[in-house]
C-alpha cells in the first residue's frame, strides 16, 4: 500500500472500528509486508520521523521512500548533490527497513539521458532506486539500457500511458494504478498480477505483456515491491490481501 493515513480505509474497512489513528501503522504493519512512505514527496522528514515509523513496525517489514518532489519537479534532476545529500541523511535512519526509493518524474519532463544519467551517478549504490517515468519519449531500448546499467528499476504503473513491464533491476517495483481504462482490479485481474509477480520473483522471463526491450536469457531471482496506489487506492487494503492470499505470503507480527 501507498501510505497509512488514509480516511476510506477506516471503520472497519481496513482499519477496525475505533483504532486510533496513532495506532493505525502499527497494525497495517501487522497485516502488509511493506508500504511506501508518500509524505517524503511533499516535504522533508526529520530523522526523528524516521526512528518512529521504524520502530513501531515489525523486524522484517519494510518501507520504500517516495523522493522528494524538490529534486524530481522543482530542480528537474539537475543541480541536485546538495539536495539528495540531505534526502538520504534523513531516510538512512530507517536501517534495515528501507527497502528502496522511488523517484517520480513529472510527465512533462522532456527525453534528456544525459540529464538521467548524471542524476543516476549521484544516486547511492548502497540503497535501491526505482524510477517512475511519465512521459512516452522514454520508452526507448536506450533508456532501458542506461537504467540496466546502473541497477535502477524502471517502475511498472500499469496504465495507458506506461504500459510497459521492462524490469531494469535484480529487484521490482510496481506502482498499479488500476488497470488501464478502469478504476478498479477485478479479481481475475488480481489473478494475473500474482502470477507475473510469482514469476519475477522467481527469475522467470514475462512471456505476456508490453515491453520496449522484450525479455531475453537468464533472469535473477527478484525482491518484489508492490503497492496499489492512485485510482484504485481505496481498495489497496484488499488488493494486497489478496495478492499476498494467492501467494501465501504471511506478514510478520
Amino acid at each position: 500500500m501507498a501510505g497509512w493515513v488514509f480516511e476510506d480505509w477506516r471503520g472497519g474497512k481496513f482499519y477496525p472500528e475505533g483504532l486510533k489513528q496513532k495506532e493505525e501503522l502499527h497494525w497495517a504493519s501487522r497485516h502488509v509486508t511493506a508500504i511506501e512512505i508518500n509524505s517524503t514527496f511533499y516535504q522533508n522528514q526529520k530523522p526523528a520521523s524516521f526512528e518512529n515509523w521504524a520502530s513501531q513496525v515489525p523486524e522484517k517489514f519494510v518501507f520504500t521512500v517516495k523522493g522528494h518532489q524538490g529534486i524530481t519537479h522543482i530542480k528537474r534532476l539537475k543541480d541536485v548533490k546538495e539536495p539528495l545529500e540531505f534526502f538520504f541523511n534523513s531516510v538512512k535512519v530507517l536501517g534495515t527497513r528501507l527497502g528502496a526509493v522511488c523517484w517520480q518524474v513529472p510527465g512533462n519532463f522532456k527525453y534528456d539521458l544525459e540529464r538521467v544519467e548524471n542524476f543516476l551517478r549521484l544516486l547511492p549504490k548502497d540503497i535501491r532506486q526505482a524510477i517512475e517515468m511519465r512521459n512516452k519519449a522514454f520508452a526507448t531500448p536506450e533508456f532501458i539500457e542506461l537504467l540496466k546499467a546502473h541497477n535502477v528499476a524502471l517502475v511498472t504503473a500499469d496504465t495507458e500511458d506506461w504500459p510497459w513491464l521492462d524490469q531494469t533491476a535484480d529487484f521490482t517495483y510496481c506502482r498499479l494504478q488500476g488497470p488501464p481504462g478502469g478504476e478498479h482490479y477485478e479479481p481475475k485481474e488480481l489473478d494475473g498480477w500474482a502470477k507475473r509477480l510469482s514469476e519475477l520473483s522467481s527469475g522467470k522471463a514475462l512471456k505476456e505483456g508490453d515491453f520496449i526491450v522484450p525479455m531475453k536469457g537468464a533472469q535473477p531471482e527478484r525482491d518484489i515491491f508492490a503497492y496499489f496506489v492512485s485510482t484504485d487506492k481505496p481498495n489497496a487494503p484488499g488488493n494486497a490481501l489478496g495478492i499476498m492470499q494467492r501467494l501465501k505470503i504471511s506478514p510478520e507480527t
